[in-house]
């Protein structure tokens, strides 16, 4: 029998400890790495305060209790939606007093907001339509859902009005 030195076999790839450690590190980098840009992501488009210093704002809730009382006593009646005015939508606004009668020459302005973020929020400009109608026009309007936040003002009156509206899908749509 011959006997031949026997060459090292090829041993192929060997996980080590610093292979592992390099694993880790790049699995943690990962993770880190999403939760910081789905994080950064997330602040920019909503950046979690809907109202601007709300902390005051509840420090003057009983305020604002008082004036929904006024209001109330007040007795006017609102509806709200948007329509198609003249081959454009416009929010359409009509008041109603007590006795279910027009509201004429209130000075109306409000703002009208998407539910979950700040950057398509427009100013309305109401005028008088008459019998108690006061109309908006809103160009450029994304189907959906919009909150409408109303204020209609004569002399020492004010009656301010909240509402979902919801803009029909045959608006354009434009990025906000």
């Amino acid at each position: 029998m011959t006997t031949s030195a026997s060459a090292p076999a090829a041993r192929g790839f060997v996980l080590k400890g610093w292979h592992v450690l390099a694993m880790l590190l790049a699995f943690f980098a990962t993770v880190i790495g999403v939760d910081v840009g789905f994080s950064i992501m997330a602040v920019r488009t909503f950046p979690g305060e809907d109202v601007k210093h709300s902390y005051v704002q509840g420090n003057h809730y009983n305020e604002l209790l008082a004036e929904r009382a006024r209001q109330a006593r007040l007795g006017w009646r609102a509806t709200a939606a948007i329509e198609t005015r003249a081959g454009a939508p416009a929010v359409v606004l009509t008041l109603r007093d007590k006795a279910g009668k027009p509201l004429e020459g209130l000075a109306v302005t409000g703002l009208l907001r998407r539910p979950a973020t700040t950057r398509a929020d427009r100013t309305l400009a109401f005028a008088s339509a008459g019998d108690g109608v006061y109309a908006a026009p809103v160009t450029g309007l994304a189907p959906g859902a919009w909150d409408m936040e109303v204020t209609a003002a004569r002399g020492s009156d004010t009656f301010d009005v909240r509402a979902r509206l919801a803009a029909p899908d045959s608006a354009p749509e434009t990025a906000p």
